[in-house]
This record gives structure tokens, sequence and C-alpha cells, in this order.
């Protein structure tokens, strides 16, 4: 059995376009941007498809099979737990060194793994004006897998980080939710109307679901105003892969 159907087995979120013999990368090129704009200079950008799903069938099976996987130990609330999901990172040489949840990831050079440089070109083209020089892997085994609801507001990508997050293989879907402030917890104890209060959680809170292909940017103030997550979906037996291509100052 393939992995193509590796993946859709058991899922229907996760099945084979009737599409996938198209003629290239012309009818994913025609697939509509969208644009959404959260406020106070924050955006979420969706390219529903950027390659043709035959080309992202064969990324998912090299990311699968060739990606030097690792599951390290994190730190989270002060305890140590093994991260839900597999990572690798690839930066350029000479950048500051990521650290996250009091883990510091190898950093593999872009030379290490050259099929890669071809994923940051077709996504530097998708998004012009647009500059990553490092990239974050993750991979989702199953709906077990997850990652909570976090910012990327590490110090190394500054204070407007721009990052273009490129899914393959099972849809999950992503949330984003606006941070507390201390307004907004005040808020919680006046007498609005339950109208009001819907409207306001309705608007502090989006979801995307990331299909086979898709490539989702956060800009802006997102990092710094927003959490984003991908919640477990116990009932996934599927493999989702997700490259964030970010910038390190």
């Amino acid at each position: 059995m393939s992995l193509r159907k590796l993946v859709s087995k058991g899922n229907p979120n996760c099945k084979e376009s009737e599409n996938d013999d198209d003629d290239g990368d012309d009818k994913a090129k025609k697939q509509t941007t969208v644009a959404h704009d959260l406020g106070n200079g924050s955006e979420v950008v969706l390219i529903p498809r950027l390659m043709s799903f035959d080309r992202a069938w064969k990324w998912f099976d090299y990311l699968n099979t060739q990606i030097p996987w690792t599951r390290p130990t994190i730190r989270v609330f002060g305890r140590s737990c093994l991260q839900p999901r597999d990572t690798c990172y690839v930066a350029s040489p000479g950048l500051a060194q990521l650290v996250y949840s009091g883990y510091q990831p190898h950093a593999y050079s872009w030379d290490d793994l050259p099929p890669l440089k071809e994923l940051l070109e077709a996504v530097h083209k998708a998004l012009p004006g647009s500059r990553f020089n490092s990239l974050l892997l993750n991979r989702y085994k199953g709906g077990n897998d997850y990652v909570a609801w976090h910012s990327d507001d590490e110090k190394v990508y500054g204070s407007t980080p721009e990052i273009a997050s490129l899914s393959f293989g099972c849809e999950r879907e992503f949330f984003l939710k606006k941070k507390p402030t201390k307004a907004s917890q005040e808020r919680k104890n006046d007498q609005e109307s339950t109208s009001k209060r819907l409207k306001r959680n309705h608007d502090d809170q989006h979801s995307f679901v990331l299909k086979h292909a898709s490539l989702l940017v956060m800009r802006g103030h997102t990092q710094r105003d927003w959490l984003h997550s991908v919640p477990k979906r116990t009932k996934l037996e599927a493999t989702r892969i997700n490259l964030t291509f970010r910038l390190v100052l």
C-alpha cells in the first residue's frame, strides 16, 4: 500500500483528490488567495493550494521518509514531557540558536537536506517580498499528536515576524484566539448584553482547515496579539506534515 493510501486510510478528510493527475501547478496557481484582517496590524493569508496534489504527495513521501525526525523532551509549566509531535529544524549558517520550551533543536543546514531549498524557493515565489532563512518541520502521526496554544514570539524572530505554514497529508484544524489583555479581563465583569458578548467572542476566535498543499501565512502583530493551536482529534489515524518557514534576524 502506498504512503498516500496509508495517509487516507480510515479518515474521510484525507481522501485523494480526483484531480491528483492534473497538469502541474497551473491549476494550483489559480486558487484564490484569501487575506484575513485580524485587526491592530495582525493578518492571516491563506493560499488553499500552493502546488498540484500529485507534486504535493511526492513531497509528502520525501518528507515522511527522508527527514531526520526526532521527538524531543520539552518543559511545559515547569514539567518535562515528550513533545506530542516529531520535529526537525533547518537554518542558514550563522543564525542565532532557536530555543523553545527549554529545548534547543539541532540546526541542520539547507545543504544537509538539499530538496528543501526547492520548497523554500516555491514559498518565496508565492509570497513576493517575503524572505525566510529557517524552517521548523513538524510531523503529526495521528490525531493524538497536536500543538497546544502558543505564539511564535521568540526574540530571534523580531517584533513582527512573518511565518509561512505549508501543510502536506491529512488536513487538520488550525485555531487562532486573541491573547487575554487586562481590558478583556475587566470586560468579564461588565454587564454587557449576551449579543455583544457573543459578537466579541466571535471576533476573538478564528479557525481554518489546513488541507494538503495549503499555505497559511501569519503576519504583522499576529504573534504578539494572538495564540494558535492544532488540537487533538483522537479519531484521526493519518499523518500530517507541516513546514513553517521563518526569518531569524
